[in-house]
């Protein structure tokens, strides 16, 4: 395994945020190796035009490359626009305006061109001149925080943000010499395949886990396993449902308004003179949160007196999402863990408090995460752009119910289970992110200048190593071997 170690000698680059440069590298201002275009193409189709297809500010910010797969907008622009704003592979754009000044300089590189493929509105296209720039190395420089940065403090603005002409083409790049670009981006390409292909991996282990806890959850409120035993019930009945198919012996089917009091908050956001301040428990904390706890940033807002009493939270109640733009989102449970004389249910939210003698809130809450009861709140939820619950559509809700001291083994079983599963959850998630990290310092350390890949690059194998198993539908990719390249990605994917 080739060790990477810094160049033999350094000089001073006399950027501050730079510092030290390779002694052999230049710093160069972007206008001196690069064509800078600004597109004027935006989305309008003009009778008179030609038909294109426009790459534009989304295809940049959501894919690091431009290939032929993205699913381009189609538009028209003038022939002169279409050949001063066509595509070449090795071209890099950049975004150019944003309301965010964080997302203003995030670049991609061109794998793609075509006759009709051109650079639409808000972008900038950056034509390295090829004698002394390369794209590949271009593209990764802009990847790099301290580069980036240099378009994010030139974006002017107030509520919107955009860079001007002169801001890009000052923008300062180190720069080796041409054939050791080429190098910097074959080794880069190379390590952010092999990162990649950890982390999708590890996404895959995530979904796996929710897969998991969610068959968990469903064995469990269904009856499919006893808790208590770990094995089916002894005996089991029809349960008259379809979607529910056969329950244990003993176990009811009932509708939520004959084991809950349901109740429908009207306190909305508003404040109003007159009425109390109250801290509310809103649309978000629940659709976020699957528990509502002290620590969750509540809304301030005020309340009416009778609304304080009506809606104040009680530690065991469950709260449903009950309107939502997506009829998937509605119904997503959380349940209050948590109470205080000013914390109320907020707008949007069905609130389910239930009866103790015969319904435990933890019960409640686990069977509405199962996704074939919370599939009746989608069913019945009505609406065209936006969806919503009626009162009866929740009351009618209906639920398998054990005897109560049955539900509350099974609500403690699944908090346990899920405390489990979070836990596993966070640390893959954690790995995820040192990943990341791990990339962003690498490409930050090479095109710096202050890690020489020059021989571990050229030991690295002439194909692509991962082209069998990267972005094969419905493969889980395995952790590659520590060996299998000169430089320890295996060490990254360890927290």
């Amino acid at each position: 395994m080739t060790a990477i170690q810094p160049y033999p000698a350094y000089r001073d680059s006399g950027v501050e945020w730079l510092g030290e440069l390779p002694e052999h590298w230049e710093l160069r201002r972007m206008a001196t190796v690069a064509d800078l275009r600004v597109s004027n193409v935006d989305k309008h189709v003009r009778e008179g035009e030609s038909p294109v297809r426009l790459c534009n500010y989304l295809d940049v910010y959501h894919n690091e490359r431009i290939g032929a797969h993205l699913p381009f907008m189609a538009g028209t622009a003038k022939e002169r626009e279409i050949r001063k704003f066509g595509l070449d592979v090795g071209d890099v754009l950049i975004t150019k305006d944003s309301e965010d000044w964080s997302d203003i300089g995030v670049p991609a590189l061109v794998d793609y061109a075509a006759q009709d493929l051109v650079c639409g509105y808000h972008l900038a296209m950056l034509r390295p001149d090829g004698t002394s720039l390369a794209g590949g190395y271009l593209f990764h420089a802009l990847k790099d925080s301290h580069v980036a940065w240099q378009c994010q403090v030139a974006a002017a603005g107030v509520t919107r943000y955009g860079l001007s002409r002169n801001a890009i083409r000052s923008m300062r790049i180190p720069l080796p010499p041409l054939s050791e670009q080429r190098t910097i981006a074959r080794f880069l390409d190379d390590a952010d395949r092999r990162i990649r292909r950890h982390i999708r991996a590890k996404e895959r282990l995530m979904e796996l886990l929710e897969e998991e806890r969610r068959a968990v959850v469903h064995e469990a409120v269904t009856g499919r396993i006893d808790v208590r035993t770990g094995e089916p019930y002894p005996a089991y009945k029809d349960s008259g449902v379809e979607w529910l198919g056969n329950v244990p012996e003993h176990w009811e089917i009932r509708r939520v308004a004959t084991v809950a009091h349901l109740r429908v908050s009207n306190v909305d956001k508003h404040v109003r003179e007159g009425e109390s301040p109250v801290r509310l428990c809103n649309y978000m904390d629940v659709y976020h949160n699957e528990r509502i706890g002290p620590d969750l940033p509540f809304m301030a807002g005020t309340a009416t007196e009778r609304e304080i009493r009506r809606f104040r939270l009680a530690e065991e109640d469950v709260l449903v999402t009950k309107d939502s733009e997506d009829w998937s989102d509605i119904g997503v449970p959380a349940f209050v863990e948590y109470s205080a004389h000013d914390l109320v249910c907020g707008y949007h939210l069905a609130m389910l408090r239930p009866d103790q003698t015969s319904l435990d809130g933890g019960y409640l809450f686990q069977a509405l995460g199962d996704s074939h009861v919370a599939w009746q709140f989608q069913v019945a939820a009505a609406g065209v752009t936006r969806y919503g619950l009626s009162q009866n559509a929740i009351r009618s809700i209906r639920i398998p119910l054990p005897p109560l001291t049955e539900q509350t083994a099974i609500a403690r079983l699944l908090e346990a289970a899920g405390r489990r599963m979070s836990t596993r959850r966070a640390t893959v998630a954690r790995q995820i992110d040192l990943l990341r990290e791990y990339r962003t310092r690498l490409i930050a350390d090479v095109v710096t200048g202050k890690l020489d890949v020059r021989e571990a690059a050229a030991k690295l194998p002439e194909t692509d190593p991962l082209a069998d198993d990267r972005d094969r539908p419905g493969t889980i990719p395995t952790e590659p071997n520590p060996h299998e390249s000169e430089y320890d990605i295996a060490k990254a994917a360890s927290p």
